[in-house]
Parts: structure tokens; sequence; C-alpha cells
């Protein structure tokens, strides 16, 4: 680990304001963009040229994961739930994903909509009918056919889509978020991880967990748009007769391919944001008709038990590896093939699809608090996936019951689950209508943001709102098509989509343990954080001391005119040079002849501006940075005049190791500016005396103290009391 990583190292990092995203475009990442495009390109084409021996050959590896790493997808899916859970009901959930000051740009309609269309897509209609009567068939234990049967099942369903898988998502695209907004890092999965590796995440390293997340990532897209080429190509044979088949199902492939292309390039808000709406409106409507049209009692009965069972049974379920009923199963039963078939998949799938969906859901979180961020995305999501799956797979199994070919044709062919459901109500045409065009949009949805955020994860990107070129979207649109299209047909070109499950479980355990990582990665730096505001805390009293000293009448004036004045490029490069970096230079220099090594680097790295950092070397403890951004910021709407016609001006913002501290030094003098460098400096050395204690604290046991000793105090005591009061402040060496 390194403690004296720091954002400020990187050469371009991007700097968040409060204006509308600014679209850029990054450089292509060559070492992590060619080692996946070559492993995803030799990959499928093996797969198309070879399609029997890639099956064979990934069946074989799936079950050798599934044997010896079955239990690590467990352990990580129930200690993400409880990392994430804590993260969002402890002090750390107060912290904003940005400035403090920052607020959400989306409403709460439309960030769920958007974080629902992306993270889940077409395969809840296709598993929400077939995965129930399935289990409803071939129960892991106990009776099938039975009513206790259907009850496990549905609950099965929902425990698969349920929070766990939630939580994957909510600790990558927080953590993302966190480093990204609060850390002025780019939003990419190496960000995630600098309070673990530091600088060596910009080598070789960082390439290593970057070609993880894309490989995992691609695989789960992959298997998502399978799924719904499988399912659409079933729904436009019922409306427009369309044939099933290998054909269709290519011009399917290259259908997304097209849109894809075409709606990544619009970006965000013009394309995802839309469809995502529109998904979510389809899609209840569908939940209220099946709702409404038959049974109503009976389903809403059902919702509220299913709800019961799920939190009854939850971590009964988390943990259930069905150790014993695997080796020895009941008749009827078999446990290994339902936990490697469902449980180990939809983990690996959640965990593949977590970069993905995680860096969408970081995109468009800004400003919402952690706490917000968590169980929103914990929550609402959730609460839709338990309406659907109880509506749609209590009204499936109700026709199960009676109709065993319904049954039988669901479990072996699941495509046509969810349409021969439909085809049981009035207006059956309609419903197969609305549903294949929801499904459409799912699969659009999918592979839209897909091929953007596999461009995002292999390019370098200055900040949070950069974008991969459009060569590079383009190549991913094709990839992702490619790879859809070779693991599809694998194993004889029937269209089965057991390949691409098998392929998603192998894909999706490197980037299981790069996920353990950055849980305890994001866990260390909100930790450090709030040391960082304790130690803030133990100096206020000396700060506001300090600012009772005499002040001159000039002073107060400009502090007003400084309020009032949003100043340009030349006004902003004029402070920066003649009066914050002199004052860096005079503390650097009274650092110096007390024998620390102090410097400053006069750096033009932001904006075509100076961007100066003071650096303080502290022996072994972590160095004191203090660097000084100018951020491109529109001018609010309370200005009494706009200083620049694009109505944009630049805050000279402090930043330290940890990011931004919200503030902005413009319209300070030289010794306001030397006085708030020694305020930060103060709260630093506060920090290392926390640290310290705190490591102390945990790796010694506290000897008891003699009850004769303690009202004289021991000799630990008085050294403590020693080293607080020493005169120049700084920790012994």
């Amino acid at each position: 680990m390194s403690d004296d990583a720091s954002p400020l190292d990187r050469s371009t990092p991007h700097h968040p304001d409060t204006g509308p995203p600014q679209r850029r475009t990054g450089s292509v990442n060559v070492a992590v963009f060619t080692a996946s495009a070559v492993i995803v390109l030799a990959f499928a084409i093996w797969a198309l040229a070879a399609p029997g021996t890639a099956e064979n050959v990934i069946g074989e590896v799936r079950d050798f994961i599934t044997r010896w790493f079955g239990w690590w997808y467990f352990i990580l899916a129930t200690a993400i739930v409880g990392l994430v859970v804590f993260l969002g009901l402890s002090k750390y959930g107060r912290y904003r994903l940005g400035p403090e000051e920052s607020r959400p740009e989306y409403s709460l309609f439309t960030w769920t909509s958007m974080l629902f269309a992306a993270g889940i897509g077409i395969d809840l209609m296709f598993f929400s009918v077939a995965e129930p009567v399935t289990h409803f068939l071939m129960p892991p234990t106990g009776d099938p056919e039975t009513n206790s049967a259907a009850r496990e099942a549905v609950t099965w369903t929902v425990f698969h889509y349920g929070v766990t898988g939630w939580a994957m998502y909510a600790l990558m695209g927080g953590a993302l978020a966190y480093f990204a907004f609060r850390h002025n890092l780019p939003l990419t999965i190496r960000a995630a991880l600098y309070p673990i590796f530091g600088k060596r995440i910009e080598g070789r390293w960082g390439d290593a967990i970057d070609v993880a997340a894309v490989l995992g990532t691609i695989f789960g897209i992959a298997t998502s748009l399978g799924i719904g080429v499988v399912q659409l190509n079933f729904g436009l044979s019922e409306i427009f007769g369309i044939s099933q088949g290998k054909a269709a199902q290519i011009g399917l492939i290259v259908l997304s391919v097209v849109i894809a292309t075409a709606s990544a390039i619009s970006g965000v808000d013009k394309g995802i944001r839309r469809l995502s709406e529109i998904n979510v409106i389809l899609a209840i409507f569908l939940l209220i008709y099946i709702t409404v049209a038959r049974d109503a009692d009976f389903l809403l009965n059902g919702l509220v038990q299913n709800a019961g069972d799920y939190v009854a049974t939850f971590a009964d379920r988390t943990l259930n590896t069905f150790a014993w009923d695997q080796v020895d199963p009941s008749p009827g039963n078999d446990a290994r093939a339902f936990v490697d078939g469902w449980t180990l998949f939809f983990w690996a799938w959640w965990v593949a699809w977590a970069p993905f969906v995680g860096l969408f859901l970081a995109r468009i979180s800004r400003g919402r608090t952690l706490r917000q961020f968590v169980f929103g995305v914990l929550v609402v999501p959730f609460s839709f996936i338990l309406l659907w799956i109880s509506i749609f797979g209590n009204s499936a199994l109700a026709v199960a019951r009676g109709d065993k070919d319904f049954a039988e044709t669901t479990a072996s062919a699941p495509e046509a689950g969810f349409y021969s459901l439909l085809d049981q109500y009035p207006g059956a045409t309609l419903l197969i209508g609305v549903a294949t065009i929801t499904g459409l949009l799912f699969y659009v949805t999918s592979a839209d943001s897909g091929s953007l955020v596999m461009g995002n994860f292999t390019s370098r990107l200055d900040g949070p709102m950069t974008d991969c070129s459009r060569p590079v979207r383009i190549f991913w649109s094709v990839a992702i098509g490619l790879l859809t299209l070779s693991m599809l047909f694998a194993g004889g070109g029937d269209g089965s989509i057991l390949t691409l499950q098998a392929a998603t479980v192998i894909m999706g355990l490197p980037f299981s343990f790069v996920l353990g990582m950055i849980g305890y990665s994001l866990l260390k730096a909100v930790r450090t954080e709030s040391m960082k505001l304790d130690s803030f805390r133990t100096t206020l009293p000396k700060v506001i001391a300090v600012g009772r000293g005499p002040t001159e009448q000039s002073s107060w004036r400009q502090r007003l005119i400084g309020t009032l004045r949003f100043p340009g490029r030349v006004a902003t490069r004029r402070f920066l040079t003649a009066t914050v970096i002199p004052a860096m230079h005079e503390v650097a220099e009274q650092f110096s002849g007390e024998g620390i090594p102090a410097s400053v680097d006069e750096s033009e790295q932001n904006e075509g501006l100076p961007s100066p950092r003071l650096i303080v070397e502290l022996a072994d403890a972590p160095r004191f940075e203090y660097c000084v951004w100018p951020v491109s910021a529109p001018t609010p709407s309370f200005a009494v005049r706009s200083q620049r016609s694009d109505d944009r001006y630049f805050r000279c913002e402090v930043y330290l190791t940890e990011g931004s501290q919200g503030y902005s030094l413009s319209g300070y003098t030289r010794e306001q500016i030397i006085g708030d460098i020694l305020d930060q400096y103060e709260r630093h050395l506060g920090y290392l005396h926390l640290r310290d204690a705190a490591a102390d604290t945990h790796d010694h046991s506290p000897d008891p103290v003699p009850a004769d000793d303690a009202g004289t105090g021991s000799s630990a005591a008085s050294s403590t009391e020693t080293a607080d009061t020493d005169p120049e402040g700084a920790p012994a060496p």
C-alpha cells in the first residue's frame, strides 16, 4: 500500500465544475486497447472457426471454475452487500460524490430510469418467466410441481435479481464517482485503486486491471445481447412471421451494431436518457395490464408473500452453497446444476456488468451523497424488479400448473416463455407488440452504452466527463456484435445462450478479485477522509484565534471586491504569478531554512494556466502538498456582471492530496494565502498524529494503568505530552 499516492501526481487531471458536462475525447490507451482487442477478436474468431471445440473447452473451464471458485463468488457477494450497507448507514454516507456545494444533475425519476434500463435490460423479460417455471419443474431441493416448489421458484428468481447484484453496482459506481468527482481522477477502474497501489497504478498493474475489466464487461454485455437476440427473434416471428434462426439473429446483431454506433455518438443525455425513460413507461404499462387483467387478488397476495420470503430467507440464501445436497442429492433434484447454472452464473454476470453499469451510474450521479447513491441503487430498481418478477413469475406459474405444454416449452425454450404467457391474455397481439418494442429498446440501450463504456475503458481520459473518440466507439460496437455472434452460435449454430453463460462465468472471475480490492480501496479512502475532517476540528480553534488579529481598512474592501469579480484567463494568470506563486516560495524558503525539504512546482497543467504546487517532504510520513488549480466554471446567476463573453470564469481552487477542498483563493492577499497554507499544513500534522495513534492502538494492546499512577500519569503520557508541545509543531524524525 502507498500512503503518499496523490491524485495530483497525474499530469492532466480533470476538474469538474458546476456547469453542464463538457464532452471531450480522450486518446487511446494503446496497451489496454491492444491487449483487449486481440483477446476478444481471437476468442471470437476461434469460436466462429471451431464452434464445437469452443463449446467443449468453455464448458470444461466453466466446470473447473464453479468447482474450485464457487465458494469465492458466494463470499464476495455477501461481503459486498455488507460493505455497501455499512457505507450507506455510517458517517461516511454523508460524503457527497463531488464538491460539497454540488447537487444532482438529474431528477430522481430520470436517474432511476437510466440506471434501471442500462443495468438490467431485456434479460429481465427473458428470465422473469423462464426461471420460475424451470425451478418449479426442477427445484434444487424438495418435490417438483407443488405449492412449495412454486413459492420457492419465485423467491429464488427474486434473489438472483435482488440487492446482492445491485450492491455490486453500488460498490463499483460509488467508488468510481467518489474518486472521479471528489479526487479529480478519470472514470477508470484503475483510478478506484489509487489508495492501494498509488502511482504504480499508472503502469502495468493498472493496464492489467483495465484489461480484466474490459474482458469481463464485454462478455457480460455479449450475454445480454445474445439473450436479446434470441428473445426478439421469437417476438418478431410471432408478429411478422419472420422465421427463427441464424439469418434473423445475424440481422438483429447487425442492427445493434448500426444503432449503437449512431446512438453512442450522441452522448448520454440525447440517447440513453430518452430511451431509458420510454423503456420504463412501456414496462410499467405491461406490468399494470398483467396485474389487473386477471387474478389481481392472487398476484397482489403473491407479491406480499414473495417480499416476505425474500427478506426472511435472504441471509440463508446468500451463503447457501447446497454443499450436502451436492454430495447426496435427493431423487429428482440436482443441486449442483442449480448452483452452477443459476446462482454462480448470476453472480458472475453481475460482477461482469459491474464496471459497465458502475461507470454509467457514476456519470449520472454527480452531486448525490454516498448514502443517497447506495440506497437509491439498492432500493429503487429492486422495488421494480420485485414487482416485475412476482407479477410475471406468479402469472406464469399459475398457467404452468394447468398447462404442462406451456411449462415444458418455457423450460426448454426460455425465449418462448414470455410471449407464450402474453398469449394467454386478452389483446395478446397488442401486448406482444408492446413487449417486442420494449425488448428492442432494452436491447438498443445495452448495445448503445456498451460501445461507449468499452471505448472509455480502453482510452486515456483526463476527466469524468471525457469520452473516447468516435473510431474507438465504432470499433467496440463491431467487436461486441462479433463476439455475441460467435458465442451465440458456438456449438451448432442453434442460437443457444448456454455458451455465453459459461463464458461469462469464466471472464467474470479475474475481475471478481479486482472488485474485492475496490471495496477495500473505497473503505480506506473514506476512512482517510474522515481522519482529515477530524484533524480539521482539532485545529479550528487556532485558525479562529489567528483570524482575530488586527485588520487593515483596505483588507475588507479588497475582500468585498474579490467576491464581486469573476476573473477571466488573463486576470487569473496575473493573480497566480504575482500573488500565489510568490507566497508559496516564501513558505518553501522558510521550511528549507528550518531543515525541512520544500519546493514549488510552477508547471502549467490545467487550462493552459499555471497550476502551482507546494510540496513539503516529511521524512517517512506522507508528504504535504498544497496545490492551486485554476478551474473553469460558469458565471453564477447572482453575479453583478459577467466578466467574459462566454459566461465562464476561473476559480483558483485549493487541492490537497485527498482532492478539492471546496473553496477558492481568488481575491486573497499574499499574507492570507500564506496563512491558508499554514492552516492546511497544521491540519495535515493533526491527521498524521491521529493516523499514528490509530496505528499504535491497532498494533499494541494497552497495558492496564496502576491505580496509584492514575492521578500522576504514566511515562507514556508524559512522552505524548512532550511530543504534542514540540515548539516546531512537527513530528519527531
